[in-house]
């Protein structure tokens, strides 16, 4: 018996999927500890066992809001169980992603050297 081909693109397809369950899952969720997630991004291994969900944070405690969604993260997954048609639906594993905090850091630093710059460059000025 030959395995069928792997469907191109199918681990991604799956992750976005995930990905978009996931966000109307956790705005059901009633616990205070999370505040507004935004789901930035799902990786999938490739055995659909597990997913890493990186998530970010407009109002709240990152690291409450990381671990009360690790708390719920079994029944977000019987969630997706019943939504998603896969045979293996992967145990979730919520990490808070910085990546926008770092940008918002990056960009605040690159600000103040040019307007250091400037200033610099005024008092040199004939």
């Amino acid at each position: 018996m030959r395995h069928k081909k792997s469907i191109p693109n199918r681990s991604h397809r799956v992750a976005d999927q995930i990905q978009r369950d996931l966000a109307e899952l956790i705005r059901e969720l009633k616990d205070p500890r999370i505040g507004m997630v935004t789901i930035n991004a799902v990786e999938v291994t490739p055995d659909y066992a597990h997913a890493n969900v990186y998530f970010s944070l407009l109002v709240g405690d990152p690291v409450e809001c990381e671990a009360a969604l690790n708390e719920a993260a079994g029944f977000i997954r019987n969630g997706l169980f019943k939504r998603l048609a896969i045979h293996t639906v992967p145990t979730l594993h919520f990490k808070f992603d910085q990546t926008t905090e770092r940008a918002a850091d990056l960009n605040a630093l690159i600000l103040r050297a040019n307007a250091s710059r400037a200033k610099d460059d005024e008092d040199q000025a004939p």
